[in-house]
């Protein structure tokens, strides 16, 4: 874990935009992604809204280490349609992020270059339409504590954002926190210096 970074970028919300090249049309859509499965979900989407395309391209990529990420040319040449939009996402250094092209043809080939550049302008134009966010990677831990040290575990959780996952809260409480991995160390110290409080890694 240590050389996976303490922050990350991606969107929240959804934008589409229009590139026209010589009749054809390239509709893009950006959306947020939490898993591989929602691609299929969004590509059906699309086909149904947009039943006489030609083509659905797209790129993703996912994970906070960037390391997953998938193009899909759809039929077009090799390298023209999904590699275009890959890079876009990768110029802004985005990450859990997908990326839709489609294409209505206008009749006219556009060739290899022309291809590339109208993918990859669609998909630059509808991650401009976007606001992009930056969310700090979280580190799982368990929390044990009595329930009178309550109002100090709070103060802590809220003071350095962690994230409350799961809580069971009685007389002898558990929690369950994403803590921020770039104040972990601050964390963990004013934990550790609660009385009756035990915090371990998950």
């Amino acid at each position: 874990m240590s050389d996976s970074p303490d922050f990350y970028c991606t969107i929240q919300q959804t934008a589409n935009a229009e590139f026209k090249d010589r009749g054809s049309k390239f509709l893009a859509f950006a959306y947020p992604l939490k898993d591989k499965e929602q691609v299929k979900e969004y590509l059906l989407q699309l086909k149904k809204e947009h039943p006489k395309a030609v083509h659905y391209c797209y790129a993703y990529r996912l994970g906070i280490n960037k390391n997953d990420f998938r193009v899909n040319d759809d039929g077009e040449p090799s390298g023209s349609a999904g590699k275009p939009i890959l890079n876009q996402i990768d110029s802004k250094q985005l990450t859990n992020v997908l990326v839709v092209v489609v294409r209505y043809f206008g009749g006219t080939l556009l060739g290899i270059p022309g291809l590339i550049n109208a993918y990859k302008s669609a998909a630059a134009l509808a991650l401009q339409m976007v606001p992009i966010i930056q969310c700090a990677v979280l580190e799982n831990y368990s929390l044990h504590f009595n329930y009178t040290t309550m109002n100090d575990v709070m103060l802590i959780v809220k003071q350095y954002n962690c994230s409350i996952i799961q809580q069971d809260t009685q007389l002898f409480c558990y929690m369950q926190l994403g803590i921020p991995k770039a104040r972990k160390n601050e964390v963990l110290f004013k934990f550790n210096d609660l009385q009756g409080v035990e915090i371990t890694a998950i």
